[in-house]
């Protein structure tokens, strides 16, 4: 992309940093290594450590395959995502490219296992999302697995990014496109890293000037790096940035024309360079023929000499390129989080992201299968749960933990009863609830969207479970919408006062109600929390289109006027407050958790176990665990909670029990876990969760036991 001065100037001092001689002043050395990467030298990968995502910066270390091999990387068994990519091509719409670049790449989201920043950045409107690409400006940049598990969940392709730029970047074409066979192995290269990590294709950003007889190697290049991963993962893409034309002039088009089109048809799309005029998008439809969405015009969210300016006016460029129909590519929508938009990021994202959809619409649906499950979890907050028990209180960060992100929009301040993500309250599950807060007036019945549907539906029934906490006078249900091209469209609502909602004199016209009942909670301590399941009979026909939280207040006698018990209460207009918060749901097709594997089944390792020196009374152990099912037929999971306890030879002493963190695959890596003198075992504790939301029991889960050594402890 091109450089605004800003970033040339914050590119050049960490060149000079890294040039900069062994004999500099201490302090100077000290800010050079604060500025470094965990990867950055001396970073060597075969050693065992916490896992990193980490980029590849030279072709030698691409040609090699040596981030493939287990032996070179330690890493690489963790930064392989986790669910699988959406299959299909892009639908043959208009579409929505986004490109994150923030703070240069790889931050708190290089850590697969997470961190411990609950402000780290992420995203969650996934719904107005097709295409996601991981940005940096290393010759390979490889999305993190949290990326990339986060997207595919929600039907988001992810892609990668070959860059090159400045001398060192022509250097590294040159030699890349000395043969048309270099330039088919390095094709080959990216490809074979695309389908191990599961990501789906790359952007290539060839930001040089080239000398003319590279370009058609160039052009091979492109047209083999987009059959091979045609052939390696379905579905995927290779997108081609508008840099270099084909006479090897680095000079930005900012449109289709006849400079960039023949690499434009090797591949499948082009991301135009973001500094267009009014009518460039209608000139590269011109020039695209059948193929105008796979025209993705650029929008540079820090607003450099983009149309419309970017920032709050992103939506300018959007009305106009919605106008020609043609797709966009948002540039580093990041720009929020960096520039501390009041008033907090939360609010900011949402406003933003809300400007968005205004101007262009939803563009993706779910659920479209089951089981389908979410605890509103966005991947990052101050506390841990598991079905309303407090496993963790520590601040932490994981996109990999997203659920299914609801559909809320930005409303600010503009309405009585707001529904929005709660990261501050205690979750039911994960570190998120959804809550209600407000205030709602006797006889009205409110609703809110979470998710717009397209599950098709059969002849049976499903079991819908969810779990409540509200205050008193706050009655809350769920209600899912069922459309059909040859049938009335109709409304279930599922709730357990199901009086209260019938009684209301309200425009919301439901075509029957389910009854909820309270299930037993699954833990000791629920934290208020209330468990609620329901069966759903559905019907072949219809389609899931729609699920809404409905909301509103519970009746004492007759609705109108006020109920005397709730006159103290009631607001000058005539409204009372309100409060609830939706902890999780699970649609599914039995009325039964999960059956999960019993503990024999599984067998569980220790491997690169190491100890330390911590005090006289205690040592530090750092090793990596790892799991499987002794069968070949292996289930998948969502994800692992991963729990240590530390036993000791007294039996009257009950061992307390420590969540060390999430794995997404089927390892972990614990680093310097103190062990005290006295421990004569310590057992860690593999907890699986399945894709609706069930977790295996902890006594039945397998575990792994570490013996310290006497001479070591």
């Amino acid at each position: 992309m091109p450089f605004s001065p800003r970033r040339r100037l914050r590119c050049l001092l960490r060149g000079l940093r890294a040039m900069r001689p062994s004999s500099a002043a201490p302090d100077a050395a000290a800010a050079a290594e604060d500025d470094r990467r965990p990867w950055e030298p001396p970073f060597d990968a075969s050693m065992p450590a916490p896992p990193i995502s980490y980029p590849i910066t030279d072709l030698a270390t691409l040609a090699s395959r040596s981030y493939l091999s287990a032996a070179a990387n330690f890493h690489l068994p963790f930064n392989r995502a986790s669910v699988p990519g959406p299959g299909e091509p892009l639908p043959a719409r208009r579409r929505v490219l986004v490109c994150h670049d923030m703070q240069g790449g790889y931050r708190d989201d290089a850590e697969p296992q997470g961190g411990d920043n609950p402000a780290a950045y992420a995203l969650w409107h996934w719904h107005l999302v097709d295409v996601f690409v991981y940005f940096s400006h290393c010759l390979v940049t490889l999305p993190p697995p949290c990326w990339t598990n986060a997207a595919h969940l929600h039907g988001v392709k992810v892609l990668g990014t070959f860059i090159t730029e400045w001398d060192k970047g022509a250097e590294v074409c040159r030699e890349m496109l000395a043969t048309e066979a270099s330039a088919q192995m390095y094709a080959e290269r990216l490809t074979e890293l695309a389908a191990t990590l599961g990501f789906d294709g790359w952007l290539i950003n060839i930001e040089v000037k080239l000398e003319v007889q590279f370009i058609d190697n160039l052009k091979e290049f492109v047209n083999h790096l987009t059959k091979t991963m045609h052939a390696a993962v379905p579905g995927s893409l290779v997108i081609w940035y508008d840099a270099i034309t084909v006479n090897g002039e680095l000079d930005w088009q900012n449109k289709l024309n006849k400079y960039n089109k023949p690499f434009f048809d090797f591949c499948d799309g082009l991301f135009a360079n973001y500094t267009w005029k009014k009518n460039f998008p209608q000139d590269s439809v011109a020039v695209a023929g059948n193929r105008k969405y796979d025209i993705y015009m650029g929008i540079d969210v820090f607003g450099r000499n983009t149309f419309g300016g970017g920032q709050w006016t992103t939506n300018i460029a959007l009305d106009l390129l919605k106008k020609v129909d043609v797709s966009t590519a948002i540039f580093a929508p990041g720009w929020v989080y960096e520039t501390k938009q009041p008033p907090d990021f939360q609010s900011a994202q949402n406003r933003w992201w809300g400007h968005v959809e205004k101007s262009w619409g939803i563009l993706r649906s779910y659920p479209k299968q089951l089981p389908f499950y979410s605890d509103f979890d966005q991947g990052h907050g101050y506390q841990v749960s598991v079905e309303g028990l407090q496993v963790s209180s520590d601040p932490w960060n994981n996109i990999s933990c997203q659920s299914f992100q609801p559909m809320l929009k930005y409303t600010g301040d503009q309405v009585q009863l707001q529904a929005f993500m709660d990261f501050m309250d205690e979750p039911y599950s994960g570190g998120y609830c959804l809550t209600i807060k407000g205030s709602v007036q006797q006889n009205i019945i409110l609703s809110e969207q979470l998710f717009n549907g397209g599950l098709v539906m059969e002849d049976e029934s499903i079991h819908l479970f969810y779990s409540v906490r509200a205050d008193a006078n706050s009655a809350v249900g769920l209600s899912l919408d069922l459309a059909s091209r040859k049938k009335e469209g109709t409304s279930i609502l599922v709730a357990e006062d199901i009086t209260t909602f019938t009684r209301k004199i309200q425009n919301h016209k439901y075509g029957s109600y389910v009854k909820a009942d309270k299930a037993e909670p699954h833990g000791p301590d629920n934290q208020d929390w209330v468990l609620y399941k329901a069966t759903v009979q559905s019907s072949a026909g219809y389609t899931l289109a729609g699920i809404n939280i409905v909301c509103t207040l519970k009746i004492v006698g007759k609705i109108s006027p006020e109920p005397e018990d709730r006159i103290s209460e009631a607001n000058t207009d005539g409204s009372s407050p309100y409060r609830a918060s939706l902890g999780h749901m699970s649609i599914r097709k039995t009325d039964a958790n999960t059956e999960f594997p019993p503990a024999e089944s599984w067998i569980t390792k220790g491997e690169y176990i190491s100890w330390s020196s911590s005090s006289n009374t205690s040592k530090l152990v750092s090793l990596k665990i790892s799991w499987k099912l002794k069968t070949t037929d292996q289930p998948s999971f969502r994800k692992y909670n991963i729990y240590v306890e530390n036993l000791t030879a007294d039996s009257n002493v009950k061992a307390s029990r420590s969540h060390l963190g999430v794995a997404s695959v089927d390892a972990f890596y614990v680093s310097n876990l103190e062990v005290s003198s006295e421990v004569t075992s310590v057992k860690f504790i593999i907890q699986a969760c399945a894709h609706d939301g069930s977790w295996q029991k902890l006594e039945e889960c397998p575990k792994f036991f570490l013996i310290p050594v006497p001479s070591e402890l």
